[in-house]
């Protein structure tokens, strides 16, 4: 029996404040979005394998939580929930040519190992916009991510942007198989800077090409880097990718928000779907970016609508995280109230209490126990944050137990309700 209490490796119960700070937040957050005309959608928790499948860009099989419906279909626990939207984009706004803004949240599941420390079951909450191919958007996008982060009461982040159009450009120059150009991505993305040079030593490439691949290291840094990855290649798709971030970076001084991003070259994903602009935002606390994003412009068609795309996803519970390690305050409503009533009071108590319910007041009804004192009521009422208790004493008055001024006085029903 005290096995069935606790819950399996990777997940977790939140209750109590933790619950209500992490509501409150995903509120705010909700707001900004909201702000930003994006459009509330919610798909299944659990769709078709196929529709996350690796060759979509997605997780690996191995990673997924797999279940079969009475047909035998194979069904998967979502990975991820930009492929979901990138299905119901195709499905509901498949001859939309403008510019389609959704939001979500909701949970996402990762079964692997290398989550060690980390929570399997994630909550997300994050933007799409679609039909848009603008560095204008890029910027739009980055944007409602910081002004997120301000929303959550976290001031101190920093925005890493990328561009995988570099990268890409570099490899098509020289000319490389997928295999050995995914073998270099790997070492870059993992920051495996050794493994990278021992590598490169070994191919048979133009010294120039050697020399970029070699620079990612230090292929970071403010809007002045780029000026110096512009002279390190001489590629046209490599000059676009520095180019639009020139325009993004441009785009977010407007709104005063250049001081909160900075950018890495080194920044390349381990999901296949992204094209262009790559991010991550950082802030004290936790381990991991706590918002990964970027363009994906190649998704949609694989669900039936070839359209451009942007978008990023907040990881809430490591956000909370930070949130909790940086002891930034969370303001959350306990104004919450008791009535506690003996049972020849209960017509009255009842009464009282829609009446104060429909005024917008909070309130708990709670018939008394023999068995308790009212000590024993005012103690549960601290202890789960209320406000205060109101204590009948007749069909008119009432005591009122103030629980943050730690005071009690008598007042006329009548009163309250009004």
């Amino acid at each position: 029996m005290e096995k069935l209490l606790h819950t399996p490796e990777g997940v977790r119960d939140i209750y109590d404040n933790e619950c209500k700070k992490k509501r409150k937040v995903l509120q705010k957050m909700h707001h900004v979005l909201s702000l930003y005309s994006y459009n509330d959608i919610e798909t299944p928790t659990f769709e078709f394998f196929d529709i996350f499948n690796q060759d979509k860009g997605s997780a690996a099989s191995n990673e997924m939580y797999k279940l079969f419906d009475r047909d035998n279909n194979t069904l998967v626990l979502r990975p991820d929930m930009t492929p979901s939207i990138a299905r119901c984009a195709a499905k509901y706004y498949d001859d939309e040519e403008l510019p389609i803004r959704l939001c979500y949240q909701g949970n996402t599941f990762f079964n692997t190992p290398n989550h060690q420390g980390k929570l399997n079951e994630i909550t997300q909450l994050g933007a799409e916009l679609i039909n848009d191919d603008s560095s204008a958007a890029d910027a739009e996008v980055i944007a409602t991510v910081i002004d997120c982060f301000l929303a959550s009461g976290v001031k101190e982040f920093q925005i890493e942007i990328g561009e995988v159009d570099f990268f890409k450009g570099i490899l098509k120059e020289a000319n490389l198989d997928e295999k050995i150009g995914n073998e270099i991505r790997d070492y870059i993305h993992n920051k495996n800077f050794f493994g990278l040079e021992s590598l490169i030593k070994e191919l048979d490439l133009d010294d120039n090409i050697k020399k970029v691949l070699l620079s990612f290291d230090q292929l970071f840094g403010g809007c002045d880097m780029l000026e110096h990855a512009k002279s390190l290649v001489s590629n046209s798709l490599s000059i676009e990718a520095i180019e639009r971030l020139e325009k993004v970076y441009k785009a977010l001084s407007y709104s005063g928000y250049e001081k909160y991003v900075s950018f890495d070259f080194s920044l390349l994903s381990r999901y296949d779907y992204y094209t262009g602009v790559v991010f991550r935002g950082y802030t004290y606390g936790t381990g991991d970016a706590v918002v990964k994003g970027g363009r994906y412009n190649n998704l949609l068609k694989q669900y039936g609508k070839d359209a451009p795309a942007i978008g990023f996803a907040f990881y809430i519970d490591d956000l909370m995280m930070a949130i909790n390690r940086q002891k930034i305050e969370v303001h959350i409503d306990n104004s919450d109230s008791i009535i506690l009533y003996e049972i020849d009071k209960q017509e009255t108590a009842i009464r009282m209490a829609n009446n104060l319910r429909k005024s917008g007041r909070k309130i708990e009804l709670i018939r008394k126990s023999k068995k308790k004192t009212i000590e024993d009521y005012a103690a549960y009422g601290k202890k789960n944050h209320f406000s205060g208790m109101f204590f009948l004493t007749s069909d008119t008055s009432t005591d009122v137990y103030d629980f943050v001024s730690d005071s009690k006085e008598e007042a006329k029903i009548a009163e309250i309700c009004k």
